[in-house]
């Protein structure tokens, strides 16, 4: 049974930063690849951004650009989201996505980010 789990979301003034961890886990499970992705209230989830298997990283939201940084070492089933320059409109719930060669994708819990002005 495969795993993914989230941490490190929280509450934070605006201009403050967090760190976003997500870890998978379970037997022969092995992500090709890694994506975070944001759904405030109201609407539609949206990419941020994700990792290959060859450690690329790429940043796909232009309003996080520059201020968010994605890491991780997809060999340790382990990826960071670092959030910096955080803004209210930041504000959503975050969720970590892992995806295997064979396609199969799975999901983290989410986790709540909220930003105060």
């Amino acid at each position: 049974q495969v795993q993914i789990v989230e941490s490190g979301g929280g509450l934070v003034q605006a201009g403050g930063s967090l760190t976003l961890a997500c870890v998978a886990s379970g037997i022969n499970f092995s992500a090709n690849s890694m994506g975070w992705y944001r759904q405030a209230a109201g609407n539609q989830r949206e990419f941020v951004g994700g990792m290959t298997h060859k450690g690329d990283t790429t940043t796909a939201l232009a309003s996080v650009k520059g201020r968010f940084v994605i890491s991780g070492d997809i060999a340790k089933n382990m990826w960071f989201l670092q959030m910096n320059g955080l803004r209210p409109e930041d504000t959503a719930v975050y969720y970590c996505g892992a995806y295997t060669k064979s396609g199969s994708a799975y999901w983290g819990q989410g986790s709540q980010v909220t930003v105060s002005a």
